[in-house]
């Protein structure tokens, strides 16, 4: 998710320019490798202020892992080995390609207005459904407001401790966006909103009669051979082994703990749960072209510009980065106190899944450490 997250996640994003500029020319000296390699990144972001670091990169059918930090600030337990996170948006990809699963199989069309699917929902303030398409939503098109920027938890640490448990509807939170404007008409620019992708889950389950979630396994996750992966809904607890979770949502006041919160405030913009062996198969399974056909494929990569000065792009739920060696796919995603960022080669042959807790204390340098991280390893 972005939003109050986007502070954090845009330091992580970020990284993506800091990468493109990191690629070493081929007469540089060469980088250290594998294990190595990671260890020495994931001791780096630790000393940047991120309190736990996962790194994991899959190369083919290979990993290599490498942890820092601590678990729980309080015992200083270790960070476990592929321990669970919150994936934060790296959930839009699913829930596009469920979407894009759909469409292939000719229930809807990527062209059909969300007035078609939800009729009477989008409304008022200037927004207007039958005007924004189901190809708007999942490229971040369609100009509808940010509903995080209402969301009570994400007030202040306070409100955060006081709402974490909340059950949220989605056509509430749709509404939350909706008490304000449009950012512009649909299809005329680009503007990230979390709206976009609870509406993307209501349109799933309008054409198929169940939740989205309820296609996770058939659709996604048996065939990428994925077993640690999953919606937590209502429960507000992280299987173990996993790293606590640390913010401020008031600027200015110490870390609280953030582990624990009910996921329905996120639902298809952002509320999965992973592992980073999990995530690494999901990425490589999707380049590999194991859950679209290649015509549904062609419309995930058909990106257009986000307008950053990272030069990045964006598909159907997933972005494309350049590096000097060649493109790489990926998202990235945060919720309070979990941030992630990931990279995929064309090919799907390596892949690098970077989960961290904690906002760091360095951002800059946080940044640049990520990208150098990206260029070292899809390079």
């Amino acid at each position: 998710m972005h939003g109050h997250i986007g502070r954090v996640t845009a330091i992580i994003a970020a990284a993506a320019v800091v990468a493109t500029a990191a690629a070493a020319p081929a007469t540089a000296s060469p980088a250290p490798t594998g294990h190595r390699l990671l260890q020495q990144a994931a001791d780096d972001l630790n000393g940047f202020g991120f309190t736990g670091v996962q790194v994991l990169l899959r190369d083919g059918h290979r990993t290599t892992e490498a942890r820092a930090g601590v678990a729980d600030v309080a015992t200083n337990r270790p960070v476990p080995k592929n321990g669970w996170f919150r994936m934060g948006s790296n959930t839009k990809t699913f829930a596009s390609i469920i979407l894009l699963q759909l469409a292939g199989e000719g229930r809807l069309r990527l062209d059909d207005t969300v007035e078609r699917w939800l009729p009477g929902l989008v409304t008022g303030n200037g927004n207007d459904g039958s005007k924004i398409t189901v190809r708007q939503l999942l490229r971040h098109q369609s100009g509808l407001a940010e509903y995080t920027a209402h969301l009570p938890a994400f007030a202040s640490n306070d409100a955060f401790e006081k709402h974490r448990y909340d059950h949220w509807d989605d056509a509430d939170l749709v509404r939350l966006a909706l008490t304000d404007p449009p950012a512009f008409a649909p299809g005329t620019s680009w503007g990230y909103s979390n709206t976009n992708y609870v509406l993307a889950g209501m349109i799933i389950e309008e054409v198929t009669g169940k939740p989205w979630d309820a296609h996770l396994r058939a659709r996604i996750l048996k065939p990428a051979g994925m077993t640690q992966t999953f919606y937590p809904g209502d429960d507000p607890d992280l299987p173990s082994p996993h790293a606590n979770a640390y913010d401020s949502l008031s600027p200015g006041e110490d870390l609280i703990d953030t582990t624990r919160w009910n996921t329905t405030a996120a639902g298809a913009a952002g509320g999965m749960v992973t592992t980073p062996t999990d995530l690494s198969r999901f990425w490589q399974a999707l380049q590999q072209g194991r859950l679209l056909r290649p015509a549904q494929m062609r419309e995930m990569h058909d990106t257009v510009p986000t307008g950053d000065d990272r030069g990045s792009r964006y598909g159907l739920g997933i972005f494309l980065t350049q590096l000097e060696c060649g493109t790489f796919w990926g998202h990235d995603g945060g919720v309070p106190g979990m941030y992630t960022v990931d990279g995929v080669t064309e090919d799907g042959d390596r892949v690098l899944v970077v989960s961290v807790s904690s906002p760091p204390s360095d951002p800059p340098n946080a940044s640049a450490r990520v990208g150098e991280l990206l260029s070292d390893t899809l390079c």
